[in-house]
């Protein structure tokens, strides 16, 4: 899905956003600028009024329709009523070692913070309960789901103070939410997917199996998707601390066919699965993110 409002949002670039001190503001002036640039969209009422519309479906009464909406958008939808509209959804956050990776001003953990406040804000604005999760190989830090605005400031504070931690196992926290998940919602992973992808492909899966619509944003450094080194370096392993000398000449097709095709696995096993990814390109501005969120939210509510 394109930018809603394509260069009128340049300043969702994540590495101008990180010079704003706080993760508040930060989510507020990223969601605030792209509802902007929807309402100037072909887009416009559709995915900004999704708390009060969803598309329309076979088989609903056409009096149910909002016409003066379609008139705006040239879309079918249908009034939503409050029960449809309330939702429960839980962000999980890697913090593991390899998160910390950044070529340029923005590391991998910074940019999923930063896209993970956003959903949280734009969540709390939809008056869905929102929760979070932050993990490496054990989870860090956890917050139960909430709607009220004191808990989404108590949600930011604990995402603002996130750090690079150990070794990844993205499984675990997948697995663990879905054994005690009581009733279907919406679960949102913001991660490298740097460890072991049939474990990872697996828990999303029960998270499925479980009911809940899942949203990946497999986040990953430009450097790691174009591999643009020419020198040979000594390359270190963020998790285990190994390090190996590399000409990157000799590595950088081998390389690049390896990353593809780990990329084009998660897409094709996760289709499979009725799970949605999206690709986050940490350079990239953050509107293509939230607008994979609405597009997953608009289509299956």
């Amino acid at each position: 899905m394109t930018s809603a409002a394509g260069s009128e949002l340049s300043f969702l670039d994540p590495a101008i956003l990180a010079r704003i001190g706080s993760l508040e503001l930060i989510a507020r002036t990223i969601v605030e600028g792209f509802l902007v640039g929807l309402h100037r969209s072909p887009f416009q009422g559709f995915s900004v009024e999704f708390s009060e519309y969803r598309q329309y479906l076979p088989g609903d009464d056409p009096a149910t329709i909002d016409w003066k909406l379609f008139a705006r958008s040239d879309r079918y939808c249908v009034k939503k009523f409050e029960e449809e509209t309330n939702l429960n959804c839980h962000l999980l956050l890697d913090v593991s070692a390899s998160m910390g990776y950044g070529s340029h001003s923005v590391a991998k953990l910074q940019y999923g913070a930063f896209l993970t406040a956003s959903l949280a804000y734009l969540m709390h604005r939809q008056r869905d309960g929102v929760g979070l999760t932050l993990f490496d190989d054990r989870v860090v830090e956890s917050v139960p789901t909430g709607t009220r605005a004191a808990h989404l400031r108590a949600l930011l504070a604990t995402l603002s103070h996130a750090v690079a931690g150990e070794r990844s196992d993205v499984a675990m926290p997948l697995n663990q939410l879905a054994a005690g998940m009581t009733r279907r919602g919406l679960v949102v992973l913001v991660s490298d997917l740097l460890d072991d992808p049939t474990r990872i492909i697996d828990g999303l899966k029960h998270l499925r199996f479980r009911g809940s619509e899942v949203l990946v944003f497999h986040t990953l450094d430009p450097f790691e998707l174009t591999f643009p080194f020419e020198h040979a370096a000594r390359f270190e392993d963020l998790e285990t601390a190994a390090d190996v000398l590399v000409v990157p000449t000799e590595v950088r097709e081998h390389y690049l066919e390896q990353i593809q095709a780990l990329v084009e696995r998660y897409r094709r096993e996760l289709r499979l699965a009725g799970i949605d990814y999206h690709l986050a390109n940490t350079s990239a501005p953050l509107d293509t993110a939230l607008a994979a969120y609405l597009a997953t939210r608009g289509r299956r509510w």
